[in-house]
């Protein structure tokens, strides 16, 4: 503590002032410093102006690119003008002229005259070139500009479609490049993207890990993993592999709606909503439902035989289907889409098997044939090796094998199996691997399982109780369907119910208005719920069902 004399001294003056308050020389010298660089500052900014202005004076394509004008050209003009899609260049004509919308794939400036741009739309790219000089009198300016937009940026590009010397290997449209009149930036990509499409185009690493992780290849590349792709879906998205991935999902649906208008099945939209946990109970998503619970439902099945049981003779549905399955392998999701139909059965529950059979056969053929899809298969076959090379039968009918046929296949080939018990993963794999090697085919069905293995609803063979009525499909040794006739008296049903494993009350609230539908009196009927994810997915010999899935969700994934 500072004594009393101590604390009575002067206080020392502040550097920065003098004896008589005046600003010290070293304030002086700092104020002086200031002041220049001001003027620097101020002289630089004034000679940038005066070059950028100089520059735009001299600039003749000045009115050829930059930021998308709201005002580029009357509403006349606009209503008049034509888009083309880069889908359709690969049969353009030479000096054809376009105008295309496409983001910036990548861009390479070899000079200050010259600049290349790559164009990408959906799962297509050409070659834009951009050149000081020509008809339009572009500028070194405009080229400079060109060659500095941040990938991934969506342009507005018009232009003259001309053959290149030598074919463009860098582009999908290989035998013309787009030489660039004008070009305008509708939506600017940011600079720096958490990662580049560029290094989504070669396939994630599988090695089970769903985990991000930081590699790189023997050409010290990128290697991006498939959680890194997942968590920057939108960007991911754009490669031309998930293009041609998802169009041919799309394909499948409207393969399915084709067949199904086709056989005059009338569409229906169930509830993904129920009030009590059905099927069972297991696997299902409990929600909060204002003041009460609800339940998401596992399949449209209840809902598929209520329909029939009001006298609809044929029903399907496309929609999303919720399992609360703790599963993290390549092939489970919690949320996927079924194909789901539903018949009535008018001699035999296989009007039903050979129904859904045809159904298989007319999806995949067509997928195998049209040009488009073919196409398509071809891109995904550049980054997934064998997408194409799915097998089929020489003849219109599917392989079919009774379950007690199947396990026969497994036990000649070394493989224990039982008829009294479910095929495990591993079996049907082996199975797969065995069929196609015997019979030439990635598709076919099992038909006959046991009684034990089938849900409730399922009807027993009447000539061996052991035995249901029942089926699956598989494609490259994995299930993509199962089916069955449904138990359609109410008495026998409920019987069934109360004898299962755990036993059911048909009474209850979760079950009575389905078992009610029986009371009333209902058709023999059958059908099954495709997997649209595992049919692409094992179409193409997809690695992951996720890579199949456009937002996947999965026990560890809720977003994006």
């Amino acid at each position: 503590m500072a004594s009393p004399a101590e604390s009575s001294l002067p206080e020392r003056p502040k550097e920065e002032q003098g004896e008589t308050g005046a600003p010290s020389k070293n304030a002086l010298k700092k104020a002086a410093k200031d002041k220049e660089k001001a003027e620097k500052a101020a002289k630089r900014q004034e000679q940038e102006r005066q070059q950028k202005e100089q520059s735009e004076a001299s600039d003749t394509a000045k009115h050829l690119y930059g930021p998308q004008p709201s005002t580029l050209e009357s509403s006349a003009n606009l209503a008049k003008q034509q888009f083309t899609e880069l889908a359709e260049l690969y049969d353009a004509k030479e000096d054809q002229e376009v105008t295309v919308d496409a983001r910036i794939h990548n861009a390479r400036v070899p000079s200050a005259k010259l600049a290349f741009l790559v164009l990408r739309e959906e799962a297509h790219t050409i070659q834009a070139v951009i050149a000081e000089g020509g008809a339009n009198h572009i500028s070194r300016q405009m080229v400079k500009w060109c060659g500095g937009i941040s990938s991934e940026s969506i342009v507005r590009a018009t232009g003259v479609v001309k053959q290149p010397k030598e074919p463009v290997t860098s582009a999908s449209i290989s035998n013309f490049e787009l030489h660039v009149e004008k070009l305008y930036t509708i939506s600017e990509a940011a600079q720096m993207l958490p990662v580049q499409v560029k290094d989504c185009m070669r396939a994630p690493p599988m090695n089970g890990d769903l985990k991000e992780e930081a590699e790189t290849d023997a050409q010290g590349l990128p290697v991006v993993s498939l959680a890194t792709r997942l968590n920057n879906r939108i960007l991911d998205g754009r490669t031309a592999a998930n293009q041609a991935i998802f169009q041919l999902q799309s394909g499948i649906s409207n393969l399915f709606i084709e067949f199904m208008n086709q056989h005059k099945f009338t569409w229906i939209n169930s509830s993904r909503l129920a009030g009590a946990a059905t099927e069972g109970g297991a696997g299902v998503f409990e929600i909060k439902y204002f003041d009460t619970k609800a339940y998401l439902t596992q399949s449209p099945q209840f809902f598929k035989q209520m329909a029939i049981a009001m006298d609809m003779k044929r029903v399907c549905e496309i929609g999303p289907v919720f399992r609360a399955e703790n599963s993290n392998t390549h092939r489970h999701l919690t949320e996927f889409t079924g194909l789901d139909f539903e018949m009535v059965i008018k001699n035999d529950y296989h009007e039903v098997l050979s129904f859904g059979e045809k159904l298989m056969l007319y999806i995949i053929r067509n997928l195998a044939e049209r040009p488009e899809y073919k196409r398509l298969t071809k891109v995904v076959d550049q980054v997934f090796p064998g997408a194409g090379d799915f097998k089929l039968p020489s003849s219109n009918e599917a392989q079919r094998f009774t379950f007690a046929e199947a396990v026969k296949l497994l036990n000649d080939d070394g493989i224990d199996a039982s008829e009294d018990d479910d095929l495990s993963t591993p079996q049907e794999k082996a199975l797969g691997r065995i069929v196609r090697e015997k019979y030439k085919t990635d598709f076919y069905t099992v038909d006959k399982y046991p009684s034990a293995v089938r849900p409730f609803y399922t009807m027993p063979d009447p000539s061996n109780p052991l035995v249901s009525n029942s089926y699956d499909f598989f494609m490259r040794g994995q299930e993509i369907m199962s089916g069955a006739q449904r138990i359609h008296d109410y008495n026998q049903l409920c019987d069934r119910m109360r004898k299962n494993e755990p036993p059911l009350d048909p009474l209850s609230e979760g079950f009575r208005h389905y078992t009610d539908a029986f009371k009333y009196g209902c058709a023999p009927h059958g059908g099954g719920g495709l997997g649209l994810n595992r049919i692409l997915q094992f179409y193409l010999g997809l690695p992951d069902i996720r890579v199949a899935t456009l937002f996947p969700r999965d026990p560890g994934r809720l977003a994006p």
